[in-house]
């Protein structure tokens, strides 16, 4: 009977010592505040050189709207034919120095700002001539990328405008058992520079950083943890080791070749 218990008490602690150790994310979030409400700002994205914008006028008069429009263009490959073709929208692409040239109205500096301010600047530049005006902007070509310990690396098509670096992280299918949760890189360009920023996503702070909405073209980067670093060193050596003796192997394989030969001779 003591036997028993003994064996129980050994498998236990055997299966308690294998368990995985799942870190949390926000472990100094006080469970009690979160029932209240928080504050969580009115971010807008900002639009930067290199974005690409779609721009639609529309106006209780549809024909006297169309001259602000680009025409939509109909793409076929050559030799194939299609049953339908669907127009595609032009886009703006907003320059290096920030600028994009629109139908009538002219060049408009765009970068910086937001969606619905460059809306309302077309809106007030084309009033007098337009009655009603509504203008629709929007991004075409926003993206991050999200490499690392995560469960799909890579691109990520952003849909909206307001992204954060959880968003893309659990578009990336979340961390993986080696992912370090303490030090997530985010690289970002802006105004011609390169800016590094680290985030620990065991602490709560992380939802008051400037850095916690993503924008364009942003990378998320996520660090091994010290398990799979040493694990990625071990597998280096071993992998250098083989090589070494296969070298040796051979070497001995060919002089012994030799030694074989003359003594024949």
């Amino acid at each position: 009977m003591k036997i028993n218990q003994l064996s129980i008490l050994a498998l236990l602690l055997l299966v308690t010592s294998c368990a995985t150790n799942k870190a949390t994310y926000f472990e100094n979030l006080d469970v009690e505040q979160m029932s209240g409400q928080v504050d969580v700002g009115n971010y807008e994205l900002r639009i930067a050189p290199d974005d690409m914008l779609s721009i639609t006028v529309s106006s209780v008069v549809p024909d006297a709207a169309s001259p602000y429009n680009l025409p939509a263009v109909s793409y076929s490959e050559p030799g194939k034919q299609e049953l339908t073709i669907v127009p595609n929208l032009q886009v703006y692409t907003v320059s290096r120095e920030g600028n994009i040239d629109f139908p009538i109205v002219g060049r408009i500096h765009a970068a910086g700002l937001t969606r619905t301010e460059l809306a309302n600047y077309i809106e007030d530049k084309i009033r007098p001539e337009l009655k009603d005006p509504f203008v629709l902007v929007q991004f075409m070509n926003f993206k991050v990328v999200v490499l690392g310990e995560v469960k799909y690396p890579g691109q990520i098509k952003v849909q909206t405008e307001r992204v954060s670096i959880l968003d893309a992280i659990g578009a990336a299918g979340d961390l993986t058992i080696y992912g370090e949760r303490t030090n997530v890189l985010l690289i970002r360009e802006e105004n011609g520079k390169r800016i590094y920023h680290r985030f620990d996503l065991t602490d709560k702070s992380l939802f008051e950083s400037p850095y916690f909405y993503l924008k364009q073209n942003d990378v998320v980067y996520v660090m091994p943890n010290k398990a799979q670093r040493n694990n990625s060193n071990y597998n280096q050596l071993a992998s250098y080791r083989i090589s070494v003796a296969g070298t040796i192997v051979s070497a001995i394989s060919v002089l012994a070749s030799l030694a074989i030969a003359l003594f024949i001779k």
